[in-house]
């Protein structure tokens, strides 16, 4: 009978060590095109897009990583709508009006070359002030450390009237 409540006094422990460790981080908020058009009709903010595909390694480094990260995630679903899409989804997608659909010649939806501004490169972040605005690609892998300027100026670019130099410089770095 010891040896029962001591086993059962050992587990509880462990679970309560276990369940502070692994406290759950927050994880960024991916909605879909149809979900940002409502949300953003309501409540205007900044559009961020994770253009990626299957096949890509840094995609996956990126979104482990980089949109793993907690700072990262919160950051993002605090000031941002976030949109994960595979560039070579075969869907028809409406944005903003226009109907986009699959582009067998380059073997991506057109939506992803417009936003992309025709770099097939991915990773590639995607930021636009609003629906209607000219998209803002960063193609490539960024660490945590490496996106935190480009989020915050895209987050407040609306408001600026500084170059991403000049807000890069004023930058006090906290991740």
């Amino acid at each position: 009978m010891q040896k029962v409540k001591y086993f059962f006094g050992l587990l509880a422990a462990s679970w309560m060590l276990m369940s502070m460790i692994h406290t759950p981080k927050e994880k960024v908020n991916w909605i879909s095109f149809e979900q940002l058009q409502e949300l953003h009709a309501k409540a205007p903010r900044p559009i961020l897009v994770d253009l990626y595909t299957n096949w890509c390694g840094w995609c996956k480094v990126m979104d482990k990583n980089t949109y793993g990260n907690s700072k990262v995630a919160t950051f993002i679903n605090q000031h941002y709508y976030a949109v994960k899409y595979n560039a070579e989804s075969k869907d028809d997608v409406i944005f903003n009006g226009k109907k986009y659909s699959y582009n067998p010649e380059y073997k991506t939806n057109g939506l992803a070359l417009y936003l992309s501004s025709w770099q097939l490169e991915y990773p590639n972040t995607i930021f636009l002030s609003s629906l209607a605005a000219t998209p803002a690609p960063l193609a490539g892998y960024m660490k945590p450390q490496e996106f935190e300027a480009p989020l915050k100026y895209f987050s407040k670019a609306a408001n600026q009237k500084m170059t991403f130099v000049e807000f890069n410089q004023q930058l006090k770095k906290e991740w």
